[in-house]
C-alpha cells in the first residue's frame, strides 16, 4: 500500500469523479485510476461504484475512508515534526481557541511567543468550547484551549480561573456602590451570551448561582457573543455577567461598572489547554507549553511535554 495510492484514494472520495481528482493531483485520468485498481487489489474488495456520471464509495470504501485519512494526516504530522527539529524554532503551531480566550487572553499570550519564535506558522481557529474539544480529539489541531472540558482521551491542563462579573451601565443604580443580591438582580433585564451553548461553564455558572439564590432570571437578550452583550449595557439596555478579562478596559475607562454580588462566592470559569492524550508533541507545541507554563506559573506534567 503506497502513499500516492491513498491520496488518488481520498482525492476520487472526495470529489467524487476520477477525473476531478487527476486534475487535483496533477496527474492524469488513468494514473488516478491505475492508482486506485491496484489499491483494491491489495485491500481485496472494491472501493467505488464506477458509474457514467462519476464513482461513489462502496460500503467497503466507506470503512475504508477514515484509517486512509488517517494515515495520511499521520504522516503529515510526521513531517512537521522533523521540519521543526531540522529549523530548530521554526515550525508550525495548529490551534484552537474559545472564542473569549482568543479574543481577549490568547492575543498577549502569541505576541509573547512570535517574540521568542519569530519564524513560527501560526494557525489559529476559533469556536465554542465544545468545538475546540472536537478538533483537538479530530486532531485538526494540536492545542487547544478552552473552558473546562472533560474527555477520557483528552489530557486537560489546567491554566487559571476566569471570574464572572457583573457589570452595568455607570448611571445605573447598581452603580452607586456596595453590593447587590441576586434578588435584585433577578429584578433587572439580564443580557447574556452564548445562547447555543447551554452546556457552557458561563450557562451552569448562571444556572447555579440563580437556583442557589431561589430566583428566576428575568433574561431580555440572548447575544452571540461578549462583545454584542457590552455593547448592550454600555446602551444602558441591561445589565451582564461577563468574564473580567473581556470588560477591563471599559472598566478603566468608565464605560462600564463592576458590581459586587454580596451572599455570592466569586465564580470562577476553569480555563484549561487541551492536549490528545497519547499525542506526540512537536518541539513547537512544547515550547508554546512551557511559555504557558511561565506565565501561569503551572507545571507541566512530562508526560505531556515529553510525549
Amino acid at each position: 500500500m503506497e502513499i500516492p495510492q491513498l491520496e488518488a484514494f481520498l482525492e476520487a472520495a472526495d470529489r467524487g469523479s476520477f477525473r476531478r481528482a487527476a486534475d487535483a493531483l496533477f496527474l492524469s485520468q488513468p494514473s488516478v485510476s491505475a492508482r486506485i485498481q491496484a489499491l483494491e487489489d491489495e485491500v481485496g474488495v472494491p472501493l467505488f461504484h464506477r458509474t457514467a456520471r462519476g464513482v461513489r464509495l462502496t460500503d467497503m470504501g466507506r470503512i475504508f475512508l477514515p484509517f486512509a485519512q488517517r494515515s495520511i494526516e499521520t504522516l503529515r504530522r510526521g513531517k512537521e515534526v522533523l521540519e521543526s527539529v531540522r529549523q530548530a524554532s521554526a515550525g508550525m503551531l495548529n490551534m484552537a481557541t474559545a472564542r473569549v480566550i482568543g479574543t481577549y487572553v490568547l492575543p498577549e499570550v502569541l505576541r509573547e511567543f512570535r517574540e521568542l519564535y519569530p519564524e513560527t506558522n501560526l494557525h489559529i481557529k476559533v469556536g465554542r468550547s465544545a468545538d475546540v474539544l472536537q478538533m483537538v480529539l479530530d486532531e485538526e489541531v494540536q492545542v487547544g484551549l478552552a473552558r473546562y472540558m472533560q474527555h477520557p482521551d483528552i489530557d486537560a491542563l489546567h491554566l487559571y480561573d476566569e471570574e464572572a462579573v457583573l457589570v452595568v451601565h455607570p448611571s445605573h443604580p447598581f452603580a452607586e456602590g456596595g453590593g447587590v443580591t441576586m434578588f435584585q438582580v433577578a429584578q433587572e433585564p439580564l443580557i447574556v451570551y452564548d445562547p447555543g451553548d447551554p452546556g457552557s461553564a458561563y450557562f451552569q455558572f448562571i444556572n447555579r448561582v440563580s437556583r442557589n439564590a431561589r430566583v428566576t432570571p428575568k433574561v431580555q437578550m440572548n447575544l452571540d457573543s461578549v462583545g454584542a452583550a457590552k455593547n448592550m449595557v454600555e446602551l444602558g439596555l441591561g445589565i451582564s455577567f461577563l468574564p473580567r478579562s473581556a470588560v477591563r478596559r471599559e472598566q478603566e475607562s468608565g464605560l462600564l461598572v463592576l458590581v459586587p454580588l454580596a451572599e455570592v462566592e466569586p465564580v470562577r470559569l476553569p480555563t484549561y489547554v487541551l492536549l490528545r492524550r497519547g499525542q506526540q508533541h512537536s518541539p513547537t507545541v512544547r515550547s508554546f507549553l512551557r511559555l504557558l507554563q511561565g506565565i501561569y506559573k503551572v507545571e507541566i506534567p512530562a508526560a505531556l511535554e515529553d510525549g
